[in-house]
């Protein structure tokens, strides 16, 4: 083979390399405190989201997965506080309401962690398409700001999310298993949850794309 056509070879494996080792970017809009830093944070609780949609069971299959993806990550450790824990029913939090020094300081001491990842299911629809929405936030418990927010409904009937779904599973599992996993992403539940809970994760360790003001009504750029 002459050199010409060597070095072009080259060059195209190299670029399929990269291509396949471009970080995966998720949609949602996220909210990343600029003076902040995440991994400055020892423990945080993560609380078993309000549930505001028809399907009880669902606060808890987001919580295993966010669980299980935030770990990966390895940002700060966790602890989990479900419905059923004495904890979660004191702890009365309300994601539109700023919280009291006094607050602030028993959370972390009943706790025992720095900062809590509170929020809510706003929606769940598993037919005629799968489709789920969540707004949660990580509070620091050493003086109440935000360090980190998201809101955003992902729906499987929408082009884009299929295709970050496909993706998604052509990277992570093997190949034995792609081609059927690809297809439960978008019609199984508990398959599609853990997408969601992955790109969750995935902004934990990216800068924000948008500025974002928290509200009464959620967060929404400036």
């Amino acid at each position: 083979m002459d050199r010409p056509k060597t070095v072009f070879l080259s060059l195209l494996v190299l670029l399929s390399g990269c291509v396949s080792n471009v970080p995966h970017r998720p949609a949602a809009n996220f909210y990343l405190n600029p003076d902040k830093d995440l991994s400055a944070i020892g423990r945080a609780a993560l609380v078993e989201p309000a549930n505001n949609s028809d399907y009880p069971q669902i606060s808890t299959d987001v919580t295993e997965a966010l669980f299980q993806e935030l770990q990966k990550k390895q940002v700060f450790g966790l602890t989990v506080i479900t419905q059923s824990d004495t904890e979660w029913r004191k702890l009365q939090l309300d994601l539109n309401s700023a919280y009291t020094l006094e607050q602030l300081s028993e959370m972390r001491k009943n706790l025992n962690c720095d900062a809590v990842l509170v929020g809510a299911v706003t929606g769940f629809e598993p037919f005629p398409h799968l489709s789920i929405g969540l707004r949660l936030k990580i509070v620091d418990l050493t003086d109440g700001n935000v360090l980190w927010a998201l809101e955003h409904v992902w729906d499987a009937n929408d082009k884009k999310t299929r295709d970050r779904i496909n993706d998604y599973y052509k990277r992570h599992l093997l190949p034995s298993s792609k081609t059927l996993e690809e297809k439960l992403g978008t019609v199984s539940s508990l398959k599609f949850i853990k997408f969601v809970a992955y790109e969750t994760a995935e902004t934990l360790r990216l800068k924000s794309h948008v500025q974002i003001k928290w509200g009464p009504i959620g967060f929404y750029p400036r």
